[in-house]
């Protein structure tokens, strides 16, 4: 262990872009059951974002293009830790979402990938084997 001062302790939230934040509260909030914890918005104005909780970091929600930015889509997936990957995938595609391929197993995890309204990729995964 080091004995300078900790520069970084962990990750807070990160960030995906959305272009229709209604849709997308509802895709992370009915469909993956995520709690709604905040809403960014100037009085009088639409919600530029909304943060949403996984129990370890936050997922905020910014609409790109009313901060003047292009909408690009994560194109690289962010793991959702769920209990069991297979029951949360066959959950998940009997409300419509479609996944990259079969489900992986690489001998330490089980994991599959899907999109969010907006392409961002996202990951169901479970670790299953200890970290060594």
């Amino acid at each position: 262990m080091s004995t300078q001062t900790e520069l970084v302790i962990g990750v807070d939230f990160i960030t995906l872009p959305a272009s229709d934040l209604e849709t997308s509260a509802r895709f992370y909030g009915e469909l993956l059951g995520l709690e709604r914890s905040a809403v960014w918005q100037r009085e009088g104005q639409p919600p530029l974002g909304m943060e949403f909780e996984t129990g370890t970091v936050t997922i905020a929600l910014v609409d790109p293009v009313a901060l003047g930015n292009q909408l690009t889509p994560h194109k690289q997936p962010i793991a959702l830790r769920v209990p069991d990957v297979q029951a949360a995938r066959e959950r998940l595609e009997a409300q419509g979402i479609a996944f990259f391929g079969e489900t992986i197993d690489t001998g330490v995890c089980h994991m599959t990938s899907f999109t969010d309204p907006d392409g961002n990729v996202l990951m169901l995964h479970r670790r299953y084997a200890p970290k060594e």
